[in-house]
């Protein structure tokens, strides 16, 4: 992992023809010099403080919890694993080419569960509506010893076409999927539409019929470690500023450093919105091996409109929420 666990879910598959995402550096926005910065975001249901969490030693799922998957996956005829500390796998058949991958794995180093089936040739007819699959995710969360009250249901995704579907060349909807993100003190887990099953919480997804195609639940065993002061909006106003702020790719977007190059020709930059999230590891830092980060950090989206005279455009901005993590970063 050679970046905030947060950038890994949000850019890998953005920049994947890039050969990998970018490095923190290359990400810094540079947008704005000596425009205005204008606050208009209510800040009223802010929390004053957030806790930073810290990752505590992995421990063996239980065995209901491993049980239970398996019957989710359909493989309780399975020879399966007692509780462990090990990792667990099971391959599909190898093709032809001998290639083959994992449809089900136990990792309690990053404790996570997850299922991916083999049939991904999935027909477009009988698909759960969306308050089905809202339910049924809930239901099968509580399989894995989940309490409703820590998960925030996220908005249900679709795939269509070429996204798992029969392959013939219609606008049906093939499958349905949602992710309960965990949530911490009233915040959730930050998560990009197409990687909902690397994020904190519980993730599903749904085939003709009902059939579960996919699911994934990360979940490490967390303490809070410190408590600190949010940041103000005068302070993160100076990260933008200082070209320390991140602009958050758009879905399927072409060219995003073409987008920031016309960014930066903005007169004025408004914020209108934030948006506290949590995240893995500590924004700005690169973990130095692929262990899991041993921190679980909050930090800000910021929604703002770039004003360019005569036209305006939206933008997604990823900045700390904490004072000091901006004074850290603005000494860098």
């Amino acid at each position: 992992m050679k970046a905030f666990a947060l950038f890994a879910v949000i850019l890998a598959s953005t920049f994947s023809s890039f050969g990998g995402p970018p490095t923190w550096q290359e990400l810094n926005s540079h947008l704005y010099t000596n425009g205005p910065i204008v606050w208009q975001a209510p800040t009223n249901n802010l929390p004053t403080s957030l806790w930073i969490y810290k990752r505590l030693p992995p421990r063996p799922f239980l065995a209901t919890v491993i049980s239970n998957a398996a019957v989710l996956a359909s493989l309780q005829n399975k020879e399966l694993p007692k509780p462990s500390t090990n990792a667990f796998f099971i391959n599909s058949t190898p093709d032809p080419c001998g290639m083959g991958f994992s449809i089900f794995s136990i990792q309690p180093a990053s404790t996570t569960i997850s299922f991916s089936s083999t049939n991904q040739i999935l027909s477009t007819g009988n698909v759960l509506d969306d308050d089905t699959v809202t339910r049924l995710a809930f239901e099968y969360a509580a399989r894995f010893g989940l309490n409703r009250t820590y998960l925030i249901p996220k908005n249900v995704y679709t795939g269509s076409n070429g996204a798992g579907c029969d392959g013939t060349l219609t606008n049906g909807i093939c499958t349905r999927g949602i992710l309960l993100s965990r949530k911490l003190d009233g915040v959730a887990f930050f998560s990009a539409d197409n990687e909902a099953d690397s994020v904190e919480g519980f993730s599903i997804e749904f085939g003709g019929g009902g059939q579960i195609r996919s699911f994934s639940l990360v979940w490490p065993n967390l303490e809070r470690c410190q408590s600190a002061s949010s940041a103000s909006p005068q302070q993160i106003i100076n990260y933008i500023r200082a070209h320390k702020a991140i602009v958050l790719p758009a879905p399927d977007e072409e060219d995003y450093f073409a987008r920031l190059k016309t960014l930066a020709t903005a007169k004025k930059l408004t914020i209108t919105k934030i948006t506290p999230y949590y995240g893995e590891g500590i924004i700005g830092e690169v973990p130095t091996n692929d262990l899991p980060p041993e921190f679980v950090t909050p930090f800000a989206e910021l929604e703002a409109v770039a004003d360019f005279g005569n036209s305006n455009a939206v933008v997604q901005l990823v900045s700390p929420i904490l004072s000091s993590e901006v004074n850290r970063l603005l000494a860098k």
